[in-house]
């Protein structure tokens, strides 16, 4: 029997009554932060012409796209707010997963509700929390079994099967028919890291792919389509394509006993998460200290090397911004330079900024000699200074890890920030309305209340 069945198993057979509560408020609290970031990434490069491409690919009423407002298909829908959710970098993370695990399942199970209401089947606050609790779950279980690096673009990949697994609950998919789901999306399955690699739009739009087929393979799933069922350890099986070395053994006792909807890690930052580390050294020894961008003399970080991998490219005049929000050099220059990063440091004027370039190339990334290729902390960071002063600190817990959490002050702070980089500005309260709905979702008669504040 493929490990897939036991997955299978989990998302159907898991009473609501099995989740515990802290998973329950745990979820509440990405899913705020997630719809919020979708919000900010509106604004985001290509977002005009990816809804026009989908209007001609995949024309419908049946779902709403945040922000911009219109409606495509639900699986036109899910792939433009699945990028809207990425494109900024700015959407939590399982850091030991690496995944981010809220993004496809959150922009694939609010496109189909959507669907599904219109047609007179009303999804409920507590159904969604329960789908996407399971979503998480077989996203980052299936993740943290791995034992090689990043080999594909592993939050589109895993993210796909996550969705599929949280589509499967709300449709009440049996068993059989949840397997054929998971058998189609693998076939559909797609995630270069040469986008990551070259710092490529491509990378988000990756997210929205993987949405988009999700909902397509639990529709042919619907209509009985047969599909290969070992899809994990199969000769041609997700682990043999895409991942490579992995431990399903060590991870399969833990489906129902540990939940990982708790383990999420909320981003502080637009950049990649690789590049927090760094940041979170460097700002914490600039308040420490007292000094300013202007009395560093050099840096160095010493970083796993998954994070040298992601994060450790060089800095350059002319980057984009889906490239500077992946250089931990620019990053950390900009926190440096301005006690914070925020989404107009990769947005004319601030992207390309002399002075940030100029702090950004005295900041060198060395690999250390970390042995675990999913691993993004320790992060070991001293600062010379130009009167001869020199700082060192390390990072064992980036700030936003369930071990350092943001808070729900800064959680927030960070909603309202999005709200207002919107790429049209939303009535007056939407923030706030979203932020009442979410913490009382599990009450919530229809989840289509949680659009409305999007749009």
């Amino acid at each position: 029997m493929d490990p897939i069945e036991r997955f299978v198993e989990h998302v159907v057979d898991t009473a609501r009554a099995a989740i515990p509560a802290p998973a329950r408020a745990a979820l509440r609290r990405f899913l705020l932060d997630t719809l919020g970031v979708g919000v900010a990434g509106s604004a985001g490069p290509w977002v005009h012409e990816l809804i026009d491409s989908q209007s001609l690919s995949f024309a419908g009423a049946q779902a709403r796209v945040w922000v911009h407002g219109g409606r495509l298909s639900a699986a036109g829908a899910a792939m433009v707010n699945g990028y809207l959710i990425h494109n900024s970098e700015f959407d939590c993370v399982h850091e030991r997963a690496v995944v981010h695990a809220m993004t496809v399942p959150t922009a694939a199970a609010l496109a189909w509700a959507e669907r599904e209401a219109a047609a007179g089947r009303v999804i409920d606050g507590a159904t969604l929390t329960d789908a996407l609790i399971l979503g998480v779950d077989v996203a980052c279980h299936l993740s943290v079994a791995c034992r090689e690096g990043l080999r594909f673009f592993r939050p589109a990949t895993a993210g796909a099967l996550g969705a599929v697994a949280s589509i499967g609950r709300l449709a009440g998919f049996d068993r059989t028919t949840l397997l054929n789901a998971f058998g189609t999306v693998h076939a559909q399955l797609s995630g270069t890291m040469q986008a990551h690699t070259e710092g490529s739009i491509v990378l988000g739009l990756q997210i929205g792919f993987s949405a988009r087929n999700a909902i397509l393979a639990c529709d042919m799933a619907a209509r009985g389509l047969v599909a290969p069922h070992a899809v994990l350890e199969g000769r041609f099986g997700y682990y043999p394509l895409f991942e490579g070395a992995h431990d399903l053994a060590a991870v399969l006792p833990e489906l129902g006993r540990v939940w990982r909807i708790e383990e999420i890690a909320h981003k502080p930052f637009p950049s990649g998460r690789a590049t927090h580390g760094v940041v979170d050294a460097c700002l914490t020894l600039a308040r420490a200290h007292g000094f300013g961008a202007a009395e560093v003399a050099s840096i160095e970080a010493r970083v796993p090397p998954l994070v040298h991998h992601l994060v450790g490219r060089p800095v350059a005049e002319d980057m984009i911004p889906n490239s500077a929000r992946l250089c931990a050099r620019y990053v950390a220059a900009c926190a440096l330079a301005r006690g914070t990063v925020t989404v107009e440091d990769f947005r004319a004027p601030a992207l390309g900024e002399a002075a940030t370039l100029e702090l950004a190339r005295r900041i060198e990334v060395t690999v250390d000699g970390n042995p675990d290729p999913n691993a993004l902390t320790p992060v070991a960071v001293a600062i010379a200074l130009t009167d001869g002063r020199r700082f060192d600190t390390r990072i064992d817990a980036v700030y936003g890890n369930p071990a350092k959490p943001m808070g729900r002050a800064a959680e927030l702070e960070k909603l309202a920030r999005n709200f207002a980089a919107a790429a049209k500005p939303l009535p007056e309260g939407r923030a706030a309305r979203l932020t009442g709905l979410v913490d009382g979702l599990d009450a919530l008669a229809d989840v289509r209340e949680l659009v409305e504040c999007l749009v």
